[in-house]
């Protein structure tokens, strides 16, 4: 673990999953191919693979959508070896003031964290990097003071006590996931403070159960679970970015009182990631 510190006029800080979104980072899918299988989303479209024209025209739809609700966002370079960069959610995440640098699983995309490191030292923003066991932003959901960290193939328990020892003043709660599921944040996700996304077979029954005693859950079926319905974007004010071919998703959410606002990004979601995915928060203001 390595943490520099620097002096900063910018704010940063995220306290939740839902406060209004000020800042966040992206990058294009203009190298977006589906190469090494990594889920079951993928394994679906291999074949087919990637219309790079049709994602980045998708993608820019996407940041046209959060900029029209003041939200500043900011683009990270991509580089043609790296396929995977449009789901920057993994290369770090915000917890509080603190931003932290994924330690992440796979070797190849080890080097996405460049651009972000580069990011932050060109915007003097403090950070702390994480090495050694791995942790991936799309594990990681914050609720105040609650910390909710996926157990899966791209973060170990390992990693999730050093977090515990960085961070003494939080919960983190520790939920396994089912071995085909990739990030936590494809099978929960918490969009105001009293409401949560949830595909409860992807969970182990006891982690069901708590979760469903802290939120009001709506539960995610497994069609809309393969077009990521967990997966959407809360960016304050009960609004939430979600896919328009998740019907059931998008009604229940409505009928809980939440105003959605429907953006295509099927392109992007062949490779298993959507809206929550190919977002790093770093500042949101309650």
């Amino acid at each position: 673990m390595q943490t520099k510190n620097a002096n900063s006029n910018q704010s940063k800080g995220c306290r939740n999953e839902f406060d209004a979104l000020k800042k966040v980072l992206v990058s294009k899918p203009e190298h977006m191919k589906i190469t090494e299988i990594i889920n079951e989303t993928q394994k679906h479209f291999a074949n087919e693979n990637i219309d790079i024209e049709l994602a980045v025209e998708q993608h820019t739809q996407f940041v046209k959508v959060l900029q029209s609700h003041n939200i500043q966002v900011e683009y990270l370079p991509t580089s043609p070896q790296l396929n995977e960069q449009v789901f920057t959610r993994d290369i770090g995440f915000c917890i509080g003031d603190q931003l932290f640098v994924s330690s992440l699983a796979s070797d190849v995309r080890q080097e996405e964290v460049k651009p972000l490191l580069d990011f932050l030292d060109k915007e003097n923003l403090s950070f702390t990097r994480l090495f050694g066991p791995s942790i991936e932003g799309g594990d990681v959901i914050i609720n105040h003071g609650t910390i909710y960290v996926g157990i899966s193939g791209r973060t170990s328990m390992a990693a999730v006590e050093h977090l515990q020892k960085a961070l003494p003043a939080y919960e983190i709660v520790p939920l396994k996931l089912r071995e085909d599921i990739l990030h936590l944040d494809c099978v929960f996700n918490i969009v105001d403070e009293n409401t949560a996304l949830i595909h409860s077979p992807a969970l182990e029954d006891n982690d069901v159960e708590l979760l469903k005693k802290r939120f009001e859950c709506v539960e995610v079926d497994e069609e809309e679970q393969f077009q990521m319905g967990t997966n959407v974007l809360s960016i304050g004010d009960s609004l939430v970015i979600s896919l328009p071919q998740n019907h059931k998703v998008n009604q229940r959410l409505k009928d809980a009182g939440f105003i959605i606002i429907e953006v295509d990004l099927s392109e992007i979601i062949k490779s298993g990631g959507s809206f929550r995915c190919c977002t790093l928060p770093i500042a949101r203001k309650s």
